[in-house]
């Protein structure tokens, strides 16, 4: 028999001609009453507040939950029976779940450990994602709403539920509980299904620990935390939680979708799962979602539009990428940061719910960590007039000298058929890469939990970079912050503490560049929209363990087109402009030297000074393809000329060799390392060519 409490005095025996038998429970919109069918079925019987009756929004967000049950898959929900009016109150008909609520039997029993809260776990993020895949957002998702039947957890009272495209006087107010509302709710903005997510997060931590991951004190100390403090996710490891850590990231962008959480979830199910073992090994997909750690701020001003893409082919990978549109070629040219030349389309940003394009950056160059742009040149760069067919022997590496190790293990990352080549002894090492998704044309972020470790997609974020000692990470979300500023964010990883840095304000954007090598300071650009270009006003040097950011404006307008990046002693910043050489500034933006007559560099050099500084490579003035200048950086005197197969030299591996992108129209292309004699000595990296992929690499820290 299922547990009921007796009816009380004006609790009527009878409602839609069904007897009740008591009360099931009580909540803001009204009261639950268990009754009998004519079959001898349970049922629940739901009716309104007499005081709530003659409200024409409250009348209409109880009706709401019988649409939009109606549209959710019966598994996950109690399905609507039947609905009425008694007295000139609503009431709603549904499927009696018996079992208790989750708050019940967590407060009775204690929190879920173990299978228990994995299964859970699963059971109530399909249960969303069956009612997302509904269109329908629930917004009052939290433990007293789902309900622990023997068949599985079902979500129950969507009072509050509305579907993804309506609108309605309710949907900017602030309707929910307070200690599982996300930010944007709290705040009176319009929510989507992340916002489910959030709730969901703040669940799971409750069935784990007993408590909310904000408290449930007074409203405003609840409200307060869920803005501005990281939850408490006691009780909570392992995968699971990193999941729920990035569903109660403060921006919406940041959080997975439901169906993201039960992929993750399937591929590590606890030991002993049974069913769900099984179905991990059935459903896991090929590419691996990892939670997010960078929680930009909740905003509420999205980034202007960006420009429009070149024809034939995609926006440019993250950061400017400037150069001539493409020639010959499906995917777009992307050279150097330091070479001006027509503006292709940024990665956008979106506002908190809906998504809008806009202009952003990830070039990063000097020394630490270097975005490589992964392009063909364009075809008649290709042509036995320009340089001299490679041969199959021509391109078979040489034995491999001291410093550089002979081969790397080949490991598969995820985001397409890409395999890279790794070994401890390389002083480089691949923390973070962008490809191209032709479906949503967009940059997918991806980027390393450690120095050594997996690789996490980021789909929220724009920029993603990883310290040189692994321990921290920068990211810039999709919004201005509330009040018009653009901001970073930067994550301790081991701790999970997060500090948002404001840089410069609307309609301003400041694209991440670099760490510096001791991880102490963050370089970026200040940038502005004009036309379709995008023009340098500055640089914001960023100082971690301060949490300031100092902001620079530079008047040289002759260098606008142009990016800054750390010069080789990492105590300035340098643009290279055509026809003006490599300039060097001060940390107050005021010029200090320029080196003439060094050439250019290549499309897609990003990182053009050794590891200590001390010399810088370019394309040779009045070289040919292939022809490369080394440069001592004090004097600017030429210290050596070489010739390679390399179609763009990218950066240093060590002192001795750089690393370049080697395409010869193979399947596949490759990043190499060369040595000063041009041979290409050893593979880091490679591609099918009909990717569009952009990877960082970072000089390893000393030690």
């Amino acid at each position: 028999m299922p547990s009921f409490a007796p009816l009380r005095p004006g609790d009527p025996e009878r409602l839609g001609g069904l007897p009740l038998l008591g009360r099931l429970g009580e909540g803001g919109q009204g009261v639950v009453y268990l009754a009998r069918d004519p079959a001898g079925t349970h049922v629940a019987v739901k009716w309104l507040r007499p005081e709530q009756a003659g409200d024409e929004v409250s009348v209409g967000r109880f009706l709401r939950e019988v649409q939009v049950a109606q549209q959710v898959a019966p598994f996950c929900t109690a399905a609507v029976l039947g609905t009425g009016i008694e007295h000139d109150r609503p009431y709603i008909v549904s499927e009696f779940i018996e079992g208790p609520s989750l708050q019940r039997v967590v407060q009775e029993e204690g929190p879920r450990t173990g299978t228990a809260l994995h299964r859970l776990a699963i059971g109530t993020a399909t249960a969303l994602a069956a009612i997302h895949q509904a269109g329908i957002v629930h917004r009052d998702f939290k433990p007293a709403n789902v309900i622990i039947g023997a068949d599985g957890p079902r979500v129950i009272d969507f009072g509050i539920a509305r579907a993804l495209n309506a609108t309605s006087t309710i949907s900017s107010m602030p309707v929910g509980t307070p200690s599982y509302m996300p930010p944007e709710q709290v705040m009176g903005h319009t929510v989507g299904p992340a916002a489910d997510l959030f709730s969901w997060g703040s669940t799971i931590v409750f069935a784990a620990s007993g408590r909310s991951p904000f408290g449930s004190d007074t409203m405003p100390a609840v409200i307060n935390r869920v803005l501005n403090h990281q939850p408490d996710m006691s009780g909570l490891h392992g995968p699971l939680l990193d999941v729920v850590a990035a569903c109660l990231a403060k921006d919406p962008a940041q959080r997975p979708t439901a169906e993201q959480v039960i992929m993750r979830l399937l591929q590590h199910p606890e030991p002993n799962s049974g069913m769900l073992a099984q179905a991990a090994a059935a459903a896991a997909p090929a590419e691996p979602w990892r939670a997010p750690y960078a929680q930009p701020p909740v905003t509420g001003q999205p980034l202007h539009p960006g420009p429009p893409s070149l024809p034939g082919g995609p926006p440019s990978a993250p950061g400017h990428h400037y150069g001539p549109p493409p020639t010959g070629d499906h995917r777009p040219t992307h050279p150097s940061p330091y070479s001006p030349g027509h503006s292709q389309q940024k990665k956008s940003r979106a506002p908190i719910v809906i998504g809008v394009t806009v202009a952003v950056a990830l070039l990063v160059l000097a020394g630490v960590g270097v975005v490589i742009s992964q392009t063909k040149p364009p075809a008649a760069t290709l042509t036995a007039n320009s340089r001299a067919s490679t041969t199959e022997s021509a391109r078979k590496p040489s034995t491999t000298p001291p410093g550089v190790p002979r081969r790397g293990t080949k490991r598969a990352i995820p985001g397409g058929a890409i395999s890279l080549y790794e070994n401890p002894a390389d002083p480089i090492t691949l923390t973070s890469y962008e490809i191209y998704n032709k479906k949503a044309d967009d940059w997918i972020d991806y980027a390393r939990n450690s120095l050594r470790g997996t690789f996490t997609k980021y789909a929220g974020n724009w920029e993603t970079l990883v310290s040189p000692d692994g321990h921290s990470m920068v990211g810039r979300g999709r919004n201005y912050t509330s009040d018009d500023y653009d901001s970073v964010i930067i994550t301790d990883r081991r701790s999970g503490d997060r500090t948002t840095i404001k840089t410069v304000r609307k309609p301003l954007i400041s694209s991440i560049r670099a760490w510096s090598k001791d991880g102490s300071k963050i370089l970026l650009n200040i940038e502005k929209e004009s036309g379709k270009n995008w023009l340098y006003l500055g640089f914001v040097i960023v100082d971690v363990a301060a949490e300031d950011a100092k902001v620079v404006t530079v008047a040289d307008t002759t260098i606008r087109k142009t990016a800054f990046g750390w010069d080789g002693e990492e105590e300035g910043v340098v643009n290279m402009s055509p026809g003006r050489g490599l300039r060097f500034y001060d940390t107050k933006g005021q010029a200090t030297r320029t080196l003439a007559n060094i050439g250019s560099l290549a499309s897609g050099t990003q990182d053009i000074f050794s590891p200590s500084g001390k010399v810088f490579i370019t394309n040779c003035p009045k070289g040919g393809d292939g022809d490369h200048c080394v440069w001592n950086t004090e004097s600017g005197d030429r210290v050596r000329r070489f010739t390679s197969d390399c179609d763009k030299v990218l950066g240093w591996y060590n002192e001795t060799h750089v690393y370049c992108w080697e395409q010869d129209n193979s399947p596949r292309d490759e990043i190499q390392v060369a040595d000063f004699q041009g041979k290409l000595v050893r593979k880091l990296l490679d591609i099918p060519e009909n990717l569009d992929f952009s990877p960082v690499f970072t000089v390893d820290p000393p030690g």
